[in-house]
């Protein structure tokens, strides 16, 4: 088995400035905002992976069927030897295609990147002893933060899976996909998981389920706020809400304030005013056709190769080349 590298630039100092820079910035905001980053510490990170089991979260289920029926055809059709997955989590899909990797003898490099230093250091840690053939690298960090920090090594694809390039607003997708194309070199890859347009009755569902786990997720960020800002969010209170926005296509997820009240940052020396029934947005989940996948990964430099769905047509897994 090889050793494990982990790689984290960000100190705890610079993750208390990062907080501490987005809550000043996002609770004086008109509307107020928290961005969506700050629900992934340890309980967070427990929180996504109960809901990836949801009935009503289809998402993952669909991807996997998708990777689970073309992993291989991915593999073949780009011979890369380097994964690199963005926004790792758990890295459970991803097995599909270091498998894919294994069986086609390309499985040289894995690279997953996460915010969250305690759910990829698991996810490593299992990963090593299954696929002990792998160079492993860990990246500690944001988007933003870790591309920096890829190897340069082999031939490279870059997988970003379950949606996540949802939950970024249409010109920071364009920003953030071009930054990717930049990372790679001409001919290097981009594999892109996009959750399709569908009923919004299913849709609402989907970021709103009966079991209570979206909600009890999305009220994580004030219990980081809390711990980590000295705050006095009444967390319980706050009214978990999932809208669907049909002119933009997305899914727009907040958490609504009960009553006027007053809340105390003492990390920040400061204080919240919110008033009855106001909205603190905290995500969104943009949903997708195909010309506008095809779209935003041309204006980012990349061509799509390949596009396939799930049998019912719920979510998509584009194939991209950097020119």
């Amino acid at each position: 088995m090889k050793p494990v590298e982990l790689i984290n630039r960000r100190s705890d100092d610079d993750v208390a400035r990062e907080l501490r820079a987005d809550a000043r910035e996002g609770l004086t905001a008109e509307p107020k905002r928290l961005p969506p980053k700050w629900f992934y510490d340890a309980r967070g990170s427990e929180l996504f992976e109960r809901i990836t089991e949801l009935p009503e979260y289809y998402q993952t289920r669909a991807e996997y069927e998708i990777l689970e029926a073309h992993a291989l055809d991915m593999l073949e059709l780009t011979g890369v030897d380097t994964l690199v997955e963005l926004g790792s989590g758990s890295s459970y899909k991803t097995r599909l295609l270091l498998d894919a990797m294994r069986k086609n003898g390309t499985l040289h490099r894995f690279v997953p990147l996460d915010v969250s230093a305690s759910a990829l250091r698991g996810a490593l840690e299992t990963i090593a002893v299954d696929y002990p053939e792998a160079t492993l690298y860990g990246i500690v960090g944001d988007f933003d933060t870790a591309l920096a920090e890829l190897p340069a090594e082999g031939v490279r694809m870059v997988a970003l899976l379950g949606g996540t390039i949802g939950n970024m607003r249409s010109r920071q997708r364009v920003r953030f996909l071009r930054t990717v194309r930049d990372t790679l070199s001409s001919g290097e890859w981009l594999l892109l998981g996009t959750d399709l347009v569908k009923d919004p009755t299913r849709l609402r569902r989907a970021y709103d389920d009966s079991a209570g786990v979206t909600a009890e997720f999305n009220r994580n960020v004030l219990h980081v706020l809390n711990r980590d800002l000295g705050a006095d969010f009444p967390v319980a209170e706050f009214e978990h809400i999932a809208r669907w926005n049909g002119d933009r296509e997305r899914i727009e997820i907040g958490l609504r304030s009960p009553r006027a009240m007053r809340v105390r940052l003492d990390g920040l020396d400061s204080t919240v005013e919110l008033v009855a029934g106001e909205v603190i947005e905290t995500e969104i989940s943009a949903k997708f056709r195909r010309e506008r996948v095809d779209s935003e990964l041309a204006e980012s430099g990349f061509e799509r190769v390949e596009w396939w769905t799930d049998s019912a047509g719920d979510f998509a897994v584009s194939l991209a080349r950097a020119r």
